[in-house]
């Protein structure tokens, strides 16, 4: 596989469109068509639009958790087979806590979920067995959506004190297998985005409650990044949302999967691993 390293590409993202009704805009988690009419089960759009995404492949270090948003770095995991999610919990869990609280200072850590996604063209549906890239930008987390994840997975006894300090929701991305040159990941520098404009609440409906994620409008001042063909070694951390919000510091990154122009035409179909970690400080 030869491939060159642009600094550039020009790719379409999917953003959000609107229920065309004008109601609130909700879908279903597992998000899988409707039986009787084949149809997914969510009342919005999507709008495509053309954009730049630079590569940051060299520069990795011009941006930060607390600037943009997202932070790459390199750290092999030990764990190396996600094929199992008990073993997964088991052993990458462990590590990955200790990686993230290394690399913000936190105090405390606690993965609430993980997702591994295989791209497999033609497959439909969004159960644990058939889950892929998502290439539609959003933003995990809103800040209700947040809180409640707080109370949702830690003891009712230390929620009141948790949620007295900053706590942070942040996803740790990593390809697993090998390189990810297909349907990178893009990611949106923090300080581009219009919150009061940009940002839609839509409602997720699961099976036992209702959670919350962010859909992105287009903005022509979006600034997008990625990094090129990462490897399983490299994993880059995204933040969903910050209760420090003072304005300045980073508080979540729309994200999305895209199709890279410049993917070398034999690259294998995209393996990925996210965890999503409440993560506290005192």
């Amino acid at each position: 596989m030869t491939a060159s390293n642009p600094s550039t590409v020009t790719a379409t993202l999917n953003y959000f469109a609107p229920p065309e009704d004008g109601s609130v805009p909700y879908g279903y988690i597992p998000d899988t068509p409707d039986p009787a009419t084949g149809e997914q089960r969510r009342n919005w759009g999507e709008n495509p639009h053309t954009v730049q995404i630079e590569n940051l492949r060299g520069k990795e270090d011009t941006v930060s958790l607390d600037t943009a948003g997202f932070q790459f770095l390199r750290r092999p995991a030990q764990h190396k087979t996600f094929e199992n999610d008990a073993v997964v919990e088991k052993e990458y869990y462990p590590e990955s806590i200790e990686l993230i609280k290394e690399a913000t200072g936190a105090t405390r850590a606690v993965i609430f979920d993980h997702t591994i996604r295989r791209r497999r063209p033609g497959v439909k549906g969004n159960t644990p067995e058939t889950r892929q890239p998502v290439a539609l930008v959003h933003v995990d987390q809103t800040p209700d959506a947040a809180v409640a994840r707080v109370r949702r997975h830690l003891p009712a006894e230390d929620v009141p004190k948790l949620l007295s300090k900053r706590f942070q929701i942040i996803n740790l991305w990593r390809p697993i297998s090998h390189p990810a040159h297909d349907l990178p990941l893009a990611l949106c520098d923090y300080s581009s985005v219009d919150r009061a404009t940009d940002l839609v609440r839509i409602t997720l409906k699961y099976p036992d409650f209702d959670g919350q994620t962010f859909g992105v409008k287009y903005n022509p001042n979006h600034r997008w990044k990625y990094l090129r063909g990462m490897e399983p070694e490299e994993l880059v951390l995204i933040k969903c949302y910050d209760s420090k919000n003072d304005g300045v510091t980073a508080d979540f990154t729309p994200h999305t999967a895209f199709e890279d122009p410049s993917t070398p035409k034999d690259a294998p179909h995209r393996e990925s691993i996210e965890l999503r970690v409440l993560v506290f400080y005192d």
